[in-house]
């Protein structure tokens, strides 16, 4: 078979009419030629770090979607499911994966369970992480978010980096706002990369001492702006990627639009294409073409070099994706899940206290980190409450990891500014790392609600507008697959969350993505301030809560 395009050499820094041959998923010639044509041919887009988990869509669903906007392949950290399940999460996310025409590269979990401050559903070590390594199908270790674990020398976390050397498979990193002597010791122990800086001067110190850096652009954390004007000189050690990328963003753009936007920031094209294209298959070593003869036929075609709007795209020589309709079909597969909590009272989330004080946590629009405020409390009956003219909302976070016959413990509380809800609750089981449940709400009862409906369905997200209202439909997305990801289609999953977003902000919220900022407020691998941080203990699993202030 032969397509006919202006053709993008991104190695060689040329563009010029010609044709692609290709024949048993591979290509087989690249020929110059003259003839009148208006689109461009070139390697499909890499998402350099995604945990699919977060488009709350199944990897063979995810890929049906992606390939709409160029995406032909992901490196893909496989870390909420392991929270979760385990390496037989890991495993169902590679075997769905290979149902479908998508390269999917899958890495080993480097840190399950996240910390163990808080309840997850299972635990990988070192030895797991070996056996996982030992697989073709594992490409690198994921995201070391663990380090101080680095810095200090911990035995395990050095067991799992020293594992990935041994096998010859890349390290990826996960420290913002490390510098000086500590980044450099954390990319002496081999860690290649990071995908979190939030500052500019952050990301080049981190490339002038060796380390490659993903601009991450997600439906909560957005970096693309801060880091952008490197390209321009480091883009041989640059990359783009989502990290968490939610289902109403991927059904709208993926890659494609990132490359858009740095073209029209005045980055050289053939720059942003290496970066989108090249460096994550080299990076990485993915067997992923690059439009060259003797490549996999993996390639794209675009309607400009501007919008780069997708008109077909090529994974192995099949046309999966031709003028608007993804040529993908659905798999099936069989649901696994790991969701034991019993139904709350609204007594559960009563906080009693006398504080005239208390810690809140700040949460920044489009940022992971936050910081930590010190504010007076609301108290009605003892009960510290939501204060919503301030604009400070109660949290929860609910194990869900409880066997059946356990009597659970009580949920663990703290405050949170920039929500801004003014009634109801939204809650979420998508709640990083251990994806334990977490809410927020004007009210102990909403909030009480928000939780009992995910806890019926075991698993989702919801949002809650008043006591009589909150079991309507559309009010909850479930998430019955791991209580993370969905087992509908792409666009009715987007579509659906799209709704409750927009509920969320109908209750108030200030924020462009109230339910991926929600689902990082427990996440301990982030500064400044967040749920289980050292405060007041309060008998649970989740060690501390955050609330009183001396």
């Amino acid at each position: 078979m032969d397509i006919q395009g202006n053709i993008v050499d991104i190695q060689n820094k040329r563009i010029f009419k010609g044709e692609v041959t290709f024949d048993n998923g591979k290509i087989v010639s690249i020929i110059e030629k003259n003839h009148d044509v208006e689109n461009y041919i070139l390697p499909g887009f890499v998402d350099a770090h995604i945990h699919i988990e977060s488009s709350m869509l199944v990897p063979s669903e995810f890929a049906r979607i992606a390939v709409t906007h160029g995406t032909v392949a992901t490196v893909s950290d496989p870390h909420e499911i392991a929270n979760v399940l385990g390496i037989e999460g890991v495993e169902f996310m590679i075997e769905n994966g290979k149902k479908v025409p998508f390269k999917f590269n899958f890495g080993a979990p480097s840190c399950v369970p996240a910390t163990t401050f808080e309840s997850a559903g299972s635990v990988i070590d070192s030895e797991a992480v070996k056996k996982l390594l030992e697989n073709p199908d594992i490409k690198y270790l994921t995201e070391m978010m663990n380090y101080p674990g680095v810095l200090f020398n911990d035995a395990e976390v050095m067991k799992k980096i020293a594992w990935a050397k041994h096998y010859n498979k890349p390290v990826d990193g996960h420290a913002p706002g490390l510098k000086g002597e500590n980044i450099s010791k954390y990319i002496n122990a081999g860690i290649s990369t990071d995908h979190e800086c939030f500052t500019h001067e952050e990301a080049l110190e981190k490339l002038q001492k060796g380390m490659k850096i993903l601009i991450r652009e997600g439906s909560a954390a957005k970096n693309f702006e801060a880091l952008i004007d490197l390209a321009s000189e480091h883009f041989e050690n640059m990359m783009f990627c989502s990290d968490d990328k939610h289902p109403d963003d991927l059904i709208v753009h993926h890659i494609n639009k990132l490359c858009a936007r740095a073209v029209a920031k005045g980055i050289d094209v053939f720059k942003v294409l290496q970066m989108a294209c090249v460096n994550p298959v080299k990076h990485y070593n993915l067997d992923v073409g690059l439009l060259e003869v003797g490549d996999f036929a993996d390639f794209i075609v675009v309607e400009d070099l501007i919008n780069f709007k997708t008109i077909q795209t090529y994974i192995n020589g099949e046309l999966v994706f031709d003028k608007g309709k993804s040529l993908i079909k659905p798999v099936a597969f069989k649901n696994l899940n790991n969701f034991n909590c019993s139904k709350k009272e609204i007594l559960d989330f009563r906080f009693e206290s006398s504080a005239k004080k208390i810690r809140v946590i700040e949460a920044l629009d489009g940022q992971l980190v936050t910081n930590e405020l010190i504010e007076d409390s609301l108290i009605v009956d003892g009960n510290l409450i939501s204060n919503i003219e301030k604009n400070i909302l109660k949290m929860t976070v609910v194990n869900r990891y409880h066997p059946d016959n356990y009597r659970d413990e009580k949920p663990a509380i703290a405050f949170i500014k920039n929500f801004g809800l003014k009634e109801g609750a939204i809650a979420s089981s998508v709640g990083h790392d251990s994806h334990n449940i977490i809410a927020v709400g004007v009210s102990d009862e909403a909030i009480c609600k928000a939780v009992n409906l995910l806890i019926e369905h075991k698993g989702g997200i919801c949002a809650v507008s008043n006591p009589d209202s909150y079991r309507e439909e559309g009010k909850i997305l479930a998430l019955p697959v791991a209580g993370i990801m969905s087992d509908q289609d792409g666009v009715t999953v987007g579509k659906h969350y799209a709704q409750l977003d927009a509920m969320a902000k109908q209750l108030g919220s200030r924020l462009h993505a109230p339910y991926m900022t929600l689902s990082f407020m427990a996440l301990l691998v982030i500064p400044s301030l967040k749920l289980s941080d050292k405060g007041l203990f309060n008998g649970t699993d989740f060690k501390f809560t955050t609330v009183e202030y001396d």
